[in-house]
């Protein structure tokens, strides 16, 4: 109870849950083209890679612009860019409302999607600059939660769809953001007592890091994991298993469900056993889990298997960003969102590898097997920099008790 205490008492509340807000609608919007992409495939006529790509750019879109807008948000505040990112976000929802009758122009706007998706760089810094490290693993999981947007997304777009059509389903999205924007403009505030904004130059030294690379990799997997399979799985279950629209569409909610809420949970368990730790254990279930999926079992049996790998994926993301801002405390605007955006591009291959996959192959199997061998490369560098690290802590002549060990 003292613990909580002081949680509370140690940041903005305001801040943080309107942040929570603010990105979960983004993110119920940026999953909205895979949520209702058994019905659009419908009116184009899609091979299985046209489809992997079509869910996909949204995902790449978000990838491309995080870089930018943690910049921005760095430099011009968490508010104002959120506040900014919302209103851009309209203008896609309009598009695939009133529009959007070819292909082409799917891809447009859902590539546009993807500033919803970046909101990821502005909510998470913004909310994450008014807690102490001590905190930052909860912080971050409480505002990352809203990646539960996607239940959101999953679970009603499909429904609505079957009444008034996908079209609909953007324009009805219009009215969560006009509630988001006005909470978010009104509640959050940009921490007073945070650090300066850097030169571009200081920004970008990041990339000399191989930390940056190597959490990026891991992101690609983690997030990149989540959001793929979110965008994906309604056209797996219903191509593999015959499932109807409505019930893929239940399935994913059911196994997304799994992934966004405990990312908290994932961030609360960093902050006392140590965010590598965490990831080591992790990284080595999903392996085993996404080998057994790509058998291909019996629906209940494969939806069971993606409960589980989706909640891994929740809890490593949790894991990852409590690391992040304990290695890097001065940059971690930056590097959420250049972390991100590596997390964003993992979204956007991993669903064109299932399709792509299944169109070589006539089989989903190599792909999620495709994906398991990735963790296992990943696991296997995940080992080695901690041993890097504690190697480094040793030569630098910290003392055991005072190294990172909750990191490390």
């Amino acid at each position: 109870m003292k613990q909580k205490t002081s949680f509370l008492k140690s940041g903005h509340l305001p801040t943080l849950l309107s942040s929570f807000l603010y990105f979960d609608i983004s993110f119920m919007i940026w999953v909205m083209l895979g949520a209702t992409s058994t019905f659009i495939v419908q009116d184009f006529n899609l091979t299985p890679a046209q489809k992997g790509l079509m869910v996909g750019i949204p995902v790449l879109g978000g990838a491309l612009l995080r870089i930018p807008m943690g910049l921005l948000a760095d430099r011009f505040g968490g508010k104002r860019m959120g506040i900014i990112g919302m209103i851009i976000t309209m203008i896609p929802l309009l598009w695939g409302w009133l529009y959007g009758n070819s292909l082409n122009e799917v891809h447009a706007f859902g590539f546009l999607l993807g500033v919803a998706g970046a909101s990821f760089a502005v909510a998470l810094p913004l909310a994450s600059r008014w807690y102490p490290p001590e905190h930052q693993g909860l912080a971050m999981g409480i505002a990352g939660a809203g990646n539960s947007g996607t239940v959101l997304a999953t679970l009603f777009a499909p429904r609505i769809a079957e009444v008034i059509g996908w079209h609909g389903v953007f324009g009805l999205a219009l009215i969560p953001l006009l509630i988001a924007f006005i909470v978010f403009a009104i509640f959050a505030k940009d921490c007073p007592t945070a650090s300066k904004p850097q030169t571009v130059s200081q920004y970008l030294s990041i990339v000399k890091h191989k930390e940056t690379w190597l959490f990026s990799f891991f992101y690609s997997l983690t997030f990149g994991g989540f959001v793929g399979m979110t965008s994906y799985l309604g056209l797996f279950f219903v191509d593999q298993y015959g499932v109807s629209k409505v019930t893929a569409g239940d399935f994913v909610t059911l196994v997304v469900f799994a992934g966004s809420f405990v990312r908290p949970i994932g961030g609360w368990l960093a902050d006392r056993i140590g965010g590598m730790k965490m990831l080591i254990r992790l990284f080595l279930l999903a392996t085993i889990v996404l080998v057994l999926v790509g058998t291909l079992p019996s629906v209940y049996v494969a939806l069971t298997l993606l409960f589980v790998a989706l909640m891994i994926f929740g809890l490593s993301n949790g894991a990852l960003f409590q690391v992040v801002p304990v290695r890097f405390p001065k940059e971690v605007g930056i590097m959420t969102g250049f972390v991100g955006a590596a997390g964003g591009l993992g979204g956007f291959f991993l669903p064109n590898i299932l399709g792509t996959l299944k169109g070589l192959t006539n089989s989903y199997s190599y792909g999620f097997w495709w994906i398991a061998a990735t963790y296992l490369v990943a696991l296997l560098v995940l080992i080695a920099l901690k041993r890097s690290w504690a190697k480094e802590s040793v030569n630098k002549g910290i003392p055991a008790d005072a190294r990172l060990s909750k990191s490390v």
